[in-house]
């Protein structure tokens, strides 16, 4: 009977603990203020482990909103070991992650596999690119709590069923409703700095076996064997083990393969352990033992950890020299560190402008490296100029603000010019480089990243700590590779917003500044750029003064969201301008205005609707080039469209010719016109649309103008997406003598 020290556990106080164990997380990680008063069990713990359980579920997680009501932090983990979901131990509110969008949107969302996953968080499929299955549901009472997540192994169907769909709701109601009570008792809860692991080995029957029994069982197998728990370390080896890997049971025993044996030291083998961990299905993969013995490595994965059979795979070559050499003087970078680099190069290719990469930064890349401060600073005119930061006093950063470059007086400065980035582990270190920087922001740790494009130092990235923080080596491999793609995203930024910013004051000068004031009318005017893009447009708006007693009033729309519908815009507005004032009638405004487009031939069209408004005879003239037709809204407050005879859009054809509709301007009657960004979204019906901006019309109550506008806007289109821009427009005609 084989019974050697591979057999051997270690003692208790040198073996780790069991997941979940408080010494194993250094008691600062348990969710504060759930404490049964008793002294018996958490009750937050008790209800989340028994909808894990209950679920069917292989790992579950509990967010908990911050204080702040911005981030959502990972409270409670079981299942998975922590390092799986670095990247979402915070998560913004915002992020297009399951959890945020369950909390944001209130509703249950469920992802059925990888393909699934790809699809509708393409982020997040890029750091798990494994089998499995997921469900996010919002923990709400009148006030939301947080989100519980679930995940099941890849072999479950890629639907729900009522069943747990119903289970999971009525879970997190429970979850939501132990939340409040501690709360109202005043033991809320917050949030911990790190998530509390825990364990569901309490389901697991209790087997009244002979544990010599099986280790027996398992001597008398080919090969060797070894257990591994969900964190990664061995927990058992037999005798054929020890055998083949080459070290003995006191060297591997509390150890992750990767750490203790140099030759698995690669992230393909520990991508394989976490593909089984996730998946919890067996998978497999050859190693070769130096010299040239080659393993075959099978993994079994359950709840309560990863059984692995181990037999040889024959005799190969020598790994090569250069390999090898290449193998000894880098250390690879652990397979969740290069997830999680993916997961934060795939998000910052989605950021639009310099704010964008700041919040993204700091909502998502300070969290997973558990930075407490960012500065990001670039280089501006020979000077330091802050473009973004969080955790700081604002007093604190004038250090950095206007620094010269030509001089190494701070980090910042010297790793800008260098090009090399800084870490410093404590004020003490911070100290002996840089005696003469002011300590006023009270941080412990700080990491200067350079932000280098091609060569060409562009900024600097400061991460900072509340307590001393060492870097080890691969953190800090993997915190100089984040600095380059940060740049990447903050130069692309940048180009952005100076674009956007030339655009805009072009749109902002082509509309107008105010509107004239014409006796026996009341005015009001909203233009809203699109939230995508470029956020500019070519709607526009305006009203002509022609005498005392007409005005002409106009909208449009140019086709396109760039600096050519912008500056096709103004010159449309000014060619229907000059033709209103030269006396012509609205048919013609639009004919001659269609015909200077056909000849610059800008390559876009327009829309435009002209109202020629007769103030003393209370009539209005109306011509439409293939705009929306306007709404009147009467003094006893039915609100209808008109049937304008719709013409050509501008620009199309030369020689189009456009038609007059005369109606009636009842005193006190309101006019609106309107882009068609008010009333048309993607995938519905546009006549709805109309319809339902009518309906609003009519019940807005109030005689101020203003206001009406603003519960037009905020009726019709009250999502902050908006695909298209908006300019709205409302005339109403005075009720009695002014």
């Amino acid at each position: 009977m084989r019974r050697s020290g591979a057999l051997r556990r270690p003692p208790p106080e040198a073996r780790p603990a069991a997941a979940g164990a408080p010494d194993r997380f250094r008691g600062g990680c348990a969710v504060a203020g759930v404490r049964d008063p008793a002294g018996g069990h958490d009750p937050l713990e008790t209800a989340f482990l028994e909808t894990v359980r209950g679920t069917g579920a292989s790992a579950g997680g509990l967010y908990l909103l911050a204080p702040d009501g911005d981030v959502l932090r990972l409270s409670m983990l079981c299942g998975v070991p922590v390092e799986l979901i670095a990247p979402w131990t915070g998560v913004a509110l915002a992020a297009p992650i399951p959890v945020a969008d369950a909390v944001r949107e209130d509703r249950l969302v469920w992802v059925g596999g990888q393909e699934d996953l790809a699809q509708a968080y393409p982020r997040a499929a890029v750091a798990l690119p494994y089998r499995f299955a997921l469900a996010a549901a919002p923990v709400v009472t009148d006030r939301p709590w947080g989100a519980l997540l679930l995940m099941w192994p890849g072999t479950h169907p890629p639907r729900i069923t009522r069943r747990q769909r119903d289970h999971i709701v009525t879970s997190c109601r429970q979850l939501a409703r132990l939340l409040e009570e501690a709360a109202d008792a005043g033991r809320p809860v917050t949030p911990p700095d790190q998530p509390r692991v825990l364990s569901t080995d309490a389901a697991r029957p209790v087997r009244r076996q002979s544990p010599l029994a099986a280790v027996d069982f398992a001597e008398r197998l080919p090969g060797g064997g070894c257990a591994l728990d969900l964190e990664g370390r061995f927990t058992f080896l037999t005798s054929g083990a020890v055998e083949l890997l080459g070290r003995s049971a006191d060297q591997l025993l509390g150890t992750r393969p990767w750490h203790a044996l140099p030759w698995l030291d690669d992230p393909v083998y520990e991508d394989r352990y976490r593909a089984a961990v996730v998946s919890r299905q067996p998978v497999s993969f050859t190693a070769c033992r130096p010299p040239d013995r080659w393993l075959d490595f099978r993994l079994y994965p359950d709840a309560s950890g990863i059984s692995v059979r181990i037999n040889p795979a024959g005799a190969g070559p020598r790994p090569s020299p250069v390999a090898r050499e290449r193998r000894d003087a880098v250390m690879p970078a652990r397979a969740g560190q290069l997830y999680q680099l993916m997961h934060l190069a795939a998000a910052l290719t989605e950021t639009v402008g310099v704010r964008d990469v700041v919040d993204l930064v700091a909502d998502q890349i300070m969290p997973a490296f558990d930075a407490k401060g960012l500065v990001l600073l670039i280089a501006d005119a020979s000077r330091l100029r802050i473009v973004g930061q969080r955790g700081y006093e604002r007093a604190a950063l004038d250090q950095f603000e206007g620094a010269p470059l030509g001089t190494s007086l701070t980090p910042a400065t010297q790793t800008l010019a260098s090009g090399v980035p800084a870490f410093f582990p404590s004020p003490e270190e911070m100290g002996r480089d840089y005696p003469d920087v002011p300590r006023t922001t009270g941080k412990q740790a700080w990491a200067f990243l350079p932000l280098t494009i091609s060569g060409r130092s562009v900024g600097c990235c400061v991460l900072s700590y509340d307590r001393p923080h060492v870097f080890a080596a691969e953190e800090r491999a993997v915190l100089t590779s984040l600095a380059g793609l940060i740049a990447q995203a903050l130069d692309r930024a940048r180009l952005y917003d100076t674009k956007h910013q030339l655009a805009h004051g072009l749109q902002q000068a082509l509309l107008p500044h105010t509107l004239p004031a014409v006796p026996g009318l009341r005015v009001a005017a909203r233009y809203l750029p699109a939230t995508r893009g470029m956020e500019i447009g070519g709607d526009f708006y305006d009203l002509i003064r022609l005498s005392g007693s007409t005005a002409a009033a106009v909208i449009g729309d140019v086709q396109g969201h760039n600096v050519a519908a912008a500056a096709l815009m103004g010159q449309v507005r000014t060619a229907i301008h000059a033709n209103a004032t030269a006396g012509v009638p609205p048919d013609q405004v639009l004919s001659r205005t269609n015909r200077l487009l056909a000849d610059l031939d800008p390559g876009l069209f327009t829309s435009c609707l002209y109202v020629h408004l007769d103030l003393a005879r209370k009539r209005a003239s109306i011509a439409s080039a293939g705009h929306p037709s306007p709404l009147l809204r009467r003094p006893g407050g039915r609100t209808h469209p008109f049937d304008v005879p719709p013409g050509l859009l501008l620009g199309v054809e030369p020689d189009a010719a456009y038609q007059v509709l005369d109606i009636a301007l009842p005193p006190g009657a309101i006019l609106a016109l309107y882009t068609d960004g008010l009333v048309e979204t993607p995938g519905a019906d546009p006549d709805q649309g109309a319809a339902d901006l009518a309906r609003h019309l009519a019940h807005a109550s109030g005689g101020d103008l203003e206001r009406i506008v603003d519960t037009l806007l905020q009726q019709a289109r009250p999502a902050r997406q908006r695909t298209d821009d908006i300019a709205l427009l409302l005339l109403r005609t005075a009720s009695g003598p002014e």
